[in-house]
């Protein structure tokens, strides 16, 4: 167990350092090492990492970028990923003594850092009403305080299941199957704070909320423009197919308002010039665009390819393409004629020159890929801004042709084969219907509560259990004030995790803390050793096999504790063979082969080298399953946003020594930041205009103006600034520090989703 002074800090004591011009190379190789060595020794580092992302190995915990099909490296993983593998496959330990020892009132006081840092959960435990140490328990007996729980509500929509993007898929279908056996919809998930836009915008224009393009795609592509995403940090292996379609003559043009390292230059360590070398330039042209102007940009991209093609009949719209396939042309034509060039320069902070030069880009290549990430999502206009993105490809005919497409790159590492196997508060009809034929249940119509919702519903005392199959709900939501109240009104909340996290400390009146197992760990159950199965950012569905010997015997899987919680909610009478289905996971497969669309045959081909890839029609056909039948041209209302004098637009964004919630360390050393988190990065003139200095340390305070029109404010204390080439009028700061300071309404149009990455604040003097 850690000594009480590890892994605490004062943010005093940071340093500040220039930032980094390129990603990896051997600095992170050195710090995947040391980071493999003090977590899991040599032995388990070299076991556990020689099998990441390997065929016959388990599957990344962290991002969903896909592997390049029929090629595998010796050390197929990058350094996040060699982060993620030894937070989970640590030998450190948490069982009894531990809490024995820490009170939850001691445990509050410390950060997520420290919290994360003292190892694996061993035991399930819980923590009764009125007591301040959570205990053991024996599973049998905490199944049954959940079934009681449940079981005395006076309706199934009193119940919220949370589930957690590391979800497997046999996992996640067989979660969603409890939960609509047991009568509600109510499953929040974190595809709700993160691209939840992405899904509502895709299905209303091409009828499908996933991404069109695979690994190849992007190696062969002409164009590809980067908007909003940080590939350095949170999705690195795309770098080497990055540096690929770079090799191939690709140009690559970044969209964002801070410059990132993996974006300017990417140093292979498996190769030559990425050791000794300049490594390879990634980007070709960087347009630091304003927080909030992607729209602007898309539109006027847009109204500049409408002017070209007006000058030079049949030479940049492909008239045929839209002709047939597509809907609502003219109706867009005309309103990006209307777009005024000077409002986008305004909106964007770009130059007249950037649009032109970039327009041009669009009008000579002949296959184009748009990915993005949070900073399109996480807007109030995030759904309208990616329809616009599908626009601008929509008219030049880059959808369902090779190297062309659309790209949301998801972060979480099944996220998108959680929303696949049913994880979803809307699913459709069909999918209900061929549940209910398989099972002989009767799933709920009515539509569940996403995250937003879930918390206002426990705020309001409508929903008293909270049950989470893995994450850090406390942390990843928007509001922290408002969200850890709500947590705390419930009768019971359940955690199921493998290590500690803030979600355990804040809690209901009983609370439980579920070991399971994590994708590095040897799952064994009655018929033999099990393997698991993920869906990838691309649709691509393959095995997941962990290899390391648990490090407790009371660690139980998630389909082990999915199908504890069922039996002895439902009893033996059931018509779902939970029993069968914990014991061999093959049966799980072959269910889902009868439910879910393009899983027919699900054993046989995840067996095949590869896996499979699940169809996607405007893909693979340039079908579109919309209301229309075609894909659809969406007209919006340009909008922006303005910063008020004295004020600044946020943006929250991870360190680099960080996934989601979970804090690996203290250093950001892309952006040069040693030993602590709460910095605040803004321009030099915004600094001195403000009053301030670098290195001050200041609060900050958002303000939202609700729909009553009234003015709310938010605290977040304590941040020291650092003098950093943001946008004039733009910051950026770390979450979940910076999540105190996003109201929980203050959420994107259609998809509910937080607006984390728009939030406009003043800073105070620290007292």
């Amino acid at each position: 167990m850690a000594r009480r002074d590890d892994y605490e800090y004062d943010e005093h004591s940071i340093v500040v350092t220039k930032n980094k011009q390129y990603a990896a190379g051997v600095p992170a190789v050195l710090v995947s090492l040391q980071r493999g060595m003090s977590q899991m020794g040599a032995t388990r580092t070299a076991a556990s990492l020689a099998k990441l992302n390997q065929r016959k190995g388990f599957d990344c915990p962290g991002c969903a970028w896909p592997e390049t099909p029929g090629h595998r490296k010796h050390a197929e993983f990058c350094e996040n990923g060699a982060k993620a593998v030894a937070e989970e496959a640590t030998k450190r330990t948490v069982g009894p003594d531990f809490f024995a020892t820490h009170s939850v009132d001691d445990l509050l006081g410390r950060t997520e850092y420290w919290l994360g840092q003292q190892g694996r959960l061993t035991h399930p435990i819980v923590l009764r009403p009125g007591t301040t140490h959570y205990e053991p328990i024996e599973w049998d007996d905490a199944n049954r305080i959940i079934a009681d729980e449940l079981n005395a509500l006076g309706s199934p929509h009193e119940a919220i299941f949370y589930t957690s993007g590391r979800t497997s898929n046999e996992a996640a279908f067989l979660y969603q199957l409890l939960i609509r056996s047991f009568g509600t919809n109510n499953m929040p998930d974190c595809s709700n704070m993160c691209h939840e836009s992405s899904g509502s915008a895709l299905t209303a224009s091409i009828g499908i909320g996933k991404g069109s393009v695979s690994v190849p795609d992007i190696e062969n592509a002409d164009l590809i423009l980067i908007a909003g995403q940080n590939p350095g940090t949170n999705h690195p292996r795309m770098l080497s197919t990055l540096e690929k379609a770079k090799s191939n003559g690709a140009r690559v043009i970044a969209i964002n308002p801070l410059p990132e390292a993996g974006l300017l230059r990417f140093k292979d360590p498996q190769k030559v010039h990425g050791v000794i070398g300049d490594g390879a330039a990634i980007s070709d042209d960087f347009l630091q665009i304003r927080i909030g102007g992607d729209m602007a940009l898309f539109q006027g991209l847009a109204k500049l390819l409408v002017a070209a093609e007006d000058a030079a009949p049949g030479t940049v719209l492909d008239r045929p393409f839209i002709d047939r396939h597509t809907a609502g042309f003219d109706a867009w034509l005309d309103h990006i004629r209307r777009v005024d060039l000077d409002t986008v320069v305004d909106a964007t902070g770009l130059t007249i020159e950037q649009l032109h030069d970039t327009a041009q880009a669009l009008i000579e290549s002949n296959a184009t890929i748009i990915c993005w990430a949070m900073g399109l999502t996480q807007q109030t206009h995030g759904v309208a801004t990616i329809e616009e993105a599908v626009n601008l490809l929509l008219m030049r005919g880059m959808i369902g042709k090779p190297g062309a497409g659309v790209c949301p790159v998801r972060g979480h590492s099944n996220v998108q084969g959680d929303r696949t196997m049913g994880i979803w508060e809307k699913m459709p009809e069909s999918f209900l219907a061929a549940l209910d034929t398989e099972f002989d249940i009767t799933s709920p119509r009515e539509h569940g509560l996403d995250a937003v919702d879930s918390i206002r519903a426990m705020q309001q005392r409508r929903a008293s259990v909270f049950i989470a199959m893995g994450g850090n709900f406390a942390s990843a939501t928007p509001d922290t004030d408002i969200t850890e109240a709500a947590l705390r009104n419930c009768s019971l909340t359940v955690q199921v995790s493998t290590k500690l996290n803030r979600s355990h400390l804040v809690h209901g009146r009983t609370a439980l803390i579920l070991p399971s197992l994590g994708r590095t760990d040897k799952d064994v159950q009655a018929t033999g050793k099990q393997f698991v199965t993920v869906e990838d950012s691309m649709s691509m569905v393959h095995r997941s096999r962990g290899s390391l010997t648990p490090s407790s015997i009371h660690m139980r899987s998630e389909v082990a504790i999915v199908c504890g919680i069922a039996e002895t909610l439902f009893g033996p009478g059931h018509p779902v063979p939970w029993t069968s289905f914990n014991s061999d996971y093959d049966l799980i497969r072959d269910a889902i082969s009868r439910v879910v669309p393009g899983f027919e045959g699900f054993n046989t081909k995840v067996r095949q080298k590869e896996g499979f890839g699940l169809p996607h029609p405007p893909r693979d056909s340039r079908t579109f399953q919309t209301k229309t039948g075609k894909a659809n041209f969406s007209v919006n209302d340009l909008v922006w946003l303005p910063v008020p004098p004295g004020r600044l637009m946020l943006q929250t964004l991870r360190s680099h020594d960080q996934y989601n919630t979970t804090i690996y360390g203290l250093d950001d050393r892309y952006r040069g930041v040693k030993g602590g988190r709460r910095v605040l990065f803004v321009n030099t003139r915004d600094i001195k205009n403000l009053g301030y200095r670098d290195g001050d340390h200041v609060d900050l305070i958002s303000e939202w103006t609700n729909r009553s029109g009234s003015i709310e404010e938010r605290r977040a204390d304590n941040f020291r600034l650092v003098a950093y080439p943001t946008p004039v009028g733009n910051a950026a700061a770390y979450y979940p520090e910076t999540n105190p300071l996003i109201p929980l309404d203050h959420v994107a149009d259609k998809s509910n989703t937080p607006v984390s990455k728009a939030v406009l604040i003043r800073l105070e003097h620290r007292p």
